[in-house]
């Protein structure tokens, strides 16, 4: 198994690279918990999808802390890495998601999962897609997800988006729906869809980026990117996001998505806000034991 964390990111609501943003006493960000898990879960590999410009640094932070522990390999998420007949010189934005998870076609043949750089899921939601990729032919088109209710999901500091799961009587993923500007209003929680407040459940399953695949989505992923910029090309910040692509091979079945449900907290450094919060919890999670003290030592 291989693990492919997208941290190409720009964090502009962060203000920094929160990718690698320490939140402990010993220099560790959440992609090294998120790494930490994959390890003792029994994935042999991790992909790091970058930015030029940041290459270097992700390289000085993890070659040296990983070695021996993991295989690791690092790719760049180009901007200008579109057809000839796609070029627009005036995109500084990546091209999002789906696009940067292309950047790793032609590294990975084995079942794969997908996280946020800039997420922490914790354990069991590694388990759970861990038990998922042992078992799935990496021929099918039956991929996974790994589904947190949307009340263990929210920032104290500001309103988030989530991808809001729907799913049939056996788990399967149906359609997931982006709803935007969440936050918690008393003791409900709101978001916002055409200019109107609506409610929406405390315990309704959201995608957190959390994806379980076979090498067979690539084939599917590189004809829609290709009619994605034959639409886009020219906007500055439209972006070919993986829950869209999800979302076309579902309403086409050309696959299926088994959602794989967590109880878990969900933490992330949305706003530069969060990360007191971040920090306080998880030197929690180390005094109980669920994390060593030192994750590399």
């Amino acid at each position: 198994m291989v693990l492919v964390i997208l941290a190409a990111g720009l964090g502009s609501r962060y203000g920094g690279l929160k990718q690698v943003d320490v939140v402990s006493g010993e220099n560790e960000a959440i992609i090294d918990f998120s790494i930490y898990d994959a390890i003792r879960n029994g994935f042999k590999k991790v992909i790091f999808v970058v930015r030029e410009d940041i290459l270097e640094t992700m390289k000085t932070l993890y070659v040296s802390k990983l070695n021996g522990k993991i295989e690791i390999d690092f790719l760049c998420q180009k901007i200008a890495k579109v057809p000839s007949e796609f070029k627009n010189n005036n995109r500084i934005k990546p091209w999002g998601t789906a696009h940067a998870l292309l950047t790793v076609k032609n590294h990975v043949r084995e079942n794969f999962c997908v996280i946020n750089a800039d997420d922490f899921y914790g354990n069991e939601a590694f388990s759970k897609i861990t038990n998922f990729l042992k078992s799935a032919s990496n021929t099918s088109n039956q991929y996974a997800m790994v589904g947190f209710q949307i009340q263990n999901t929210l920032s104290q500091n500001g309103t988030v988006s989530r991808g809001e799961c729907f799913t049939n009587t056996n788990s399967d993923l149906e359609k997931v729906i982006e709803r935007t500007n969440i936050t918690l209003i008393g003791d409900e929680i709101i978001y916002s869809e055409n200019n109107q407040k609506k409610e929406i459940e405390k315990n309704t399953l959201v995608s957190m980026n959390f994806w379980g695949f076979t090498p067979t989505i690539f084939k599917e992923m590189d004809k829609l990117f290709y009619q994605f910029l034959e639409q886009n090309y020219l906007t500055e910040k439209k972006e070919f996001y993986l829950p869209a692509v999800v979302n076309y091979l579902l309403e086409n079945k050309k696959a299926s998505v088994k959602v794989l449900e967590t109880t878990a907290n969900w933490m992330g450094v949305t706003y530069k806000e969060d990360k007191k919060g971040v920090i306080t919890k998880i030197s929690e999670l180390k005094s109980e034991g669920i994390y060593p003290e030192n994750l590399w030592s």
